[in-house]
């Protein structure tokens, strides 16, 4: 017998990394779902802001799907984080799906100051850095309320081939030359990350485990200082360093007309500067992920390993970019 996983959000980089990384896997039978075609074995298009008309069912339902952009409008965000959650979590009781993992985020910690050593029961909200983390916890407290067994993962800056969200922005101001560099008072700013492959792994651990219940904070539990891993990025791609130190105070202020004016004229687009972005860079944000080490066990793939990884998958990209290729790479 092979377990079945539906995992949502296929076409996006954690949904697809997860499916290319486990399909080969004889005792699995994992099918993706999203909106957008893609050309994967029992792929189920849908779209999640709307009731799940399934007639399969899994025995595990990995939800992956989000909008995860730092810009958008609440209304977007409720429908594709909230009630799409809202969908999934009741098409799995309608079927009786034995357990629910939902991949949330991070960020639902966030405030605009250093957060050191977060733990699951670091306190969330009232108040949020965006409306992103906002609907991601909320979509957490309607999983906690899942009638069957349930698990909430909580990645941290995930990266890796195919990354479509964290460095894509960097990259594409770094090549313009628009990249800064945040001058912050006392030590630089550190943080976590967690490459693809790592999560991945644990997605899997999470799904097939019954023992693997609540919430988990997921890293690869080496903090590197960011703005050196920055530039040692920059220097491996060819891309200029970000020599332009602007002091923190400014650059939030800067990124707040920014956001202002393309929130008035601009809706549509995303800024090219944002307060979530400037947050990023500028304030520390570490996690203890001692609970995840001791449950899910140790990052299947090192930091160095991953990031050596990313920087040549990037290279090819790059290079197929500039031969007319792009779009090939996956």
């Amino acid at each position: 017998m092979r377990t079945k996983i539906l995992i949502t959000g296929a076409s996006g980089f954690v949904g697809r990394s997860f499916c290319l990384r486990h399909a080969s896997r004889d005792d699995l039978e994992i099918r993706g779902l999203a909106r957008r075609p893609m050309g994967l074995p029992g792929y189920i298009q849908a779209d999640l802001t709307r009731p799940l008309p399934l007639g399969w069912t899994p025995d595990v339902v990995i939800h992956a799907a989000a909008r995860s952009s730092p810009w958008g409008t609440k209304r977007d965000f409720h429908r594709q984080n909230v009630l799409a959650t809202q969908h999934v979590i009741d098409f799995c009781e309608r079927r009786g799906v034995k357990k629910l993992v939902f991949v949330s985020s991070g960020s639902v910690f966030y405030r605009d100051e250093d957060q050191l050593d977060l733990t699951e029961d670091s306190p969330i909200g009232p108040t949020y850095v965006n409306v992103y983390a906002s609907t991601k916890h909320e979509a957490e407290k309607r999983v906690h309320r899942y009638r069957g067994e349930w698990c909430v993962v909580r990645p941290r800056a995930v990266f890796g081939p195919g990354d479509t969200v964290l460095f894509p922005r960097i990259l594409r101001a770094a090549a313009e030359g628009r990249m800064i560099s945040i001058a912050r008072p006392g030590a630089p700013a550190i943080g976590d990350l967690i490459y693809i492959d790592t999560l991945s792994d644990y997605l899997l651990k999470a799904a097939l485990d019954s023992s693997v219940v609540g919430d988990f904070n997921v890293t690869n539990a080496e903090p590197v200082v960011m703005q050196d891993l920055l530039a040692e990025i920059f220097s491996r791609l060819g891309l200029p360093p970000a020599d332009r130190r602007v002091p923190l105070a400014k650059a939030m202020r800067i990124a707040g007309v920014v956001e202002g004016f393309y929130r008035v004229c601009l809706p549509w687009r995303e800024p090219p500067i944002t307060r979530y972005g400037v947050g990023v860079l500028a304030y520390s944000k570490t996690f203890d992920v001692a609970k995840a080490l001791r449950v899910l066990g140790p990052p299947s793939v090192p930091l160095r390993t991953g990031i050596d990884r990313f920087i040549e998958w990037q290279r090819s990209r790059n290079a197929e970019m500039a031969s007319g290729d792009e779009g090939k790479t996956t």
